[in-house]
């Protein structure tokens, strides 16, 4: 890219002058993206690992909307683009190249630059999941992003756009694949890097010390069959079955558009606006069961828009407030799913809310402890937690992983529908 001045020099452009030409590109429509305009995303972000992955047609302005993102965040990003490889769309042959492309791609991955963007149509399923197994296995989130521009699916106006010359019988056979949504395994918020290490490092304070509590010995066998007779535990390694990468807090669960509900979740105006922005999560508790343990997430009224309105009971009678099944799965029991930490979380809070019995037992370093029977224990945090996160979808296929073993000893694998 040249702009008369080498990258170098760019970055030590006069702050004023470089906020104006930030400005400049927000009052452009086919730029509103939340990671170009909005700040506390961009700065959540390089605390992130993100690729990028554009899609779209030929001439439809996946080049400039890549320029975008290397001039906002700079240094901290790379592109790698199917146009450098000569790979021309539609043409198909392009093995080697593609093979090229996807080793540098992979390359750039163990470098851990914060910030991919890979500018290619990315029109086809089959390219798509390819390009999610390389995230998964170097733990990027991923956000799929497509040109705004009024032109993007007119395949007249993008055959004279195009540098590939290609015929409009050639783009139409492109645009199938490009004009449907491709939905994710599951929206959610994905912490950061830090955040998720801080809040792990929070959640095996917990567990130590609760392991440790006096109380807990009451309820040991909650946690232990009758043939392993023991007077402690230790609930790190308990709960050895954990998410791998960066801790998230799902919101809707889609399955690639197949989960009922996720085509018309997907199509929400505030979910459009709020995919690939920034949040501030808060945890105002901690928890343990038998099979699970998990922070809760207490939403705002800026997240609270984006939760489902059915995922918060058990049974078609329970009436529990919007958002009781917000929460981080920090470590799951034996082969219990992940997807056990939420079900724990509503049948706790369904008890509170009938007025059952919880005992308050002490208090450990960082709030009260409350004791609610059958092996449930409840961390009440004195100091709410903040977390930041982004608005994503998960895309992958939730592969196994190996943790550091459980009360069994083996490995197991790691369910990412939390």
């Amino acid at each position: 890219m040249n702009r008369g001045f080498s990258r170098k020099s760019h970055t030590f452009l006069p702050k004023i002058f470089r906020k104006m030409s930030s400005l400049g590109a927000k009052d452009k429509p086919e730029l509103q993206f939340p990671f170009l305009q909005d700040e506390e995303t961009v700065g959540t972000l390089q605390e992130c690992k993100t690729l990028f992955i554009l899609r779209g047609l030929p001439g439809s302005g996946k080049s400039s909307l890549a320029r975008a993102i290397m001039d906002r965040y700079r240094d901290s990003t790379k592109t790698v683009s199917a146009d450098t490889y000569k790979i021309i769309p539609a043409r198909g042959g392009f093995s080697e190249e593609y093979k090229q492309l996807d080793k540098d791609l992979a390359d750039c991955c163990r470098r851990d630059i914060r910030v991919l963007v890979l500018d290619d149509t990315n029109h086809e399923r089959e390219r798509l999941e390819q390009l999610f197994e390389v995230a998964d296995q170097f733990q990027y989130q991923v956000v799929l992003v497509e040109p705004k521009t009024a032109w993007r699916l007119d395949c007249a106006q993008l055959r004279e756009k195009s540098q590939w010359q290609l015929s409009v019988e050639e783009l139409k056979k492109l645009k199938p694949g490009l004009e449907k949504d491709f939905l994710p395994l599951f929206f959610g918020w994905f912490l950061t890097k830090k955040s998720s290490e801080s809040l792990r490092k929070v959640g095996q304070v917990f567990l130590d010390e609760l392991g440790n509590h006096k109380a807990f010995k009451n309820e040991l066998p909650h946690f232990v069959s009758g043939d392993e007779p023991r007077e402690k535990i230790d609930l790190v390694t308990y709960f050895g079955k954990r998410p791998p990468g960066v801790l998230h807090c799902t919101t809707k669960f889609c399955d690639y558009g197949k989960a009922a509900g996720a085509e018309e979740y997907a199509q929400q105006e505030v979910v459009k606006k709020s995919y690939c922005k920034a949040f501030t999560l808060t945890i105002s508790a901690l928890f343990v069961t038998p099979k699970t343990t998990g922070a809760q997430v207490e939403l705002s009224e800026q997240e609270l828009p984006l939760w489902p309105n059915d995922v918060d009971r058990l049974s078609p009678s329970d009436s529990l407030p919007r958002g009781s099944r917000a929460h981080i799965t920090l470590g799951c029991a034996g082969d219990v799913e992940a997807v056990q930490t939420g079900i724990d979380l509503l049948e706790i809070m369904r008890q509170e809310k009938a007025g059952s019995r919880s005992e308050e037992v002490g208090e450990l370093s960082r709030g009260k402890l409350f004791s609610l029977g059958n092996g449930r224990w409840m961390l009440n945090l004195a100091k709410k937690l903040k977390v930041r996160a982004i608005f994503t979808g998960y895309y992958g296929k939730g592969k196994p992983v190996p943790t550091h073993g459980s009360r069994k000893g083996g490995a197991f694998q790691s369910c990412t529908i939390i």
